[in-house]
């Protein structure tokens, strides 16, 4: 199974969470947003130059640094 980054996404694009490799406080501060294995995000836009991604997770809009989104690993879905 090929997993890709949430910061690799296109816009538009969904994929499962598959694990968060992270320290474990800020892995803590992403599941109360919700960011959980099993659950699916889509990236709705990207800020310019790299900035922060607006991604989907459930009903919920997160504003996520790109660097912070390179720690997440997601199974891509179309």
């Amino acid at each position: 199974m090929n997993l890709i980054c949430l910061s690799e996404l296109a816009i538009g694009q969904r994929g499962v969470i598959e694990e968060v490799e992270t320290e474990e406080q800020f892995r803590w501060r992403l599941q109360a947003l919700g960011f959980r294995i099993g659950r699916e995000v889509r990236l709705i836009r990207q800020a310019l130059f790299g900035g922060p991604l607006q991604v989907r997770i459930g009903s919920v809009n997160v504003m996520l640094r790109r660097h912070d989104a390179a720690f997440i690993h997601l199974r891509a879905m179309g």
